[in-house]
């Protein structure tokens, strides 16, 4: 019975991206003085980019994790001409510029792992239910 009513509990909430996805590695190979092409090849393209200011492009990246984690990153390039002249928001967390909001490839990854964890816990702890209510199981009342 403690099995059936547990199963009930859980409810498995899908993430939630939008925008670009922002790597961090992605992001360390940029470099002043890429063309236009090769921050293209590298990023994709960008979500933002207005056809009256050519000079600027905007990374905006959204993650929502199922346990209700958000975390959102914008990353903005300067371009003089084909070149890229200037970045900002490159920079991860703990870094010497600190960003507003963290890699979203970091943030997944540790809710994957809490998400297991949890789970564990949980598995763990229905055994435990279990084995206090068969009197015929090994170590019961």
């Amino acid at each position: 019975m403690a099995i059936i009513a547990s199963g009930c509990q859980l409810v498995y909430k899908l993430p939630t991206r939008q925008g670009n996805v922002i790597e961090q590695k992605k992001l360390d190979q940029l470099e002043v003085g890429m063309t236009r092409e090769q921050v293209r090849f590298l990023l994709g393209t960008p979500l933002a980019a207005s056809p009256y200011d050519t000079a600027r492009w905007d990374y905006l990246g959204y993650y929502r994790s199922p346990r209700g984690t958000e975390a959102e990153r914008t990353v903005s390039l300067f371009f003089d001409g084909d070149t890229l002249a200037r970045m900002e928001g490159t920079t991860p967390m703990g870094a010497e510029r600190a960003v507003e909001t963290p890699d979203l490839e970091a943030v997944v990854e540790a809710e994957e792992k809490a998400l297991l964890e949890a789970e564990r816990e949980e598995s763990e702890a229905d055994g435990a239910i279990l084995r206090q209510e068969d009197p015929a199981a090994p170590g019961a009342p």
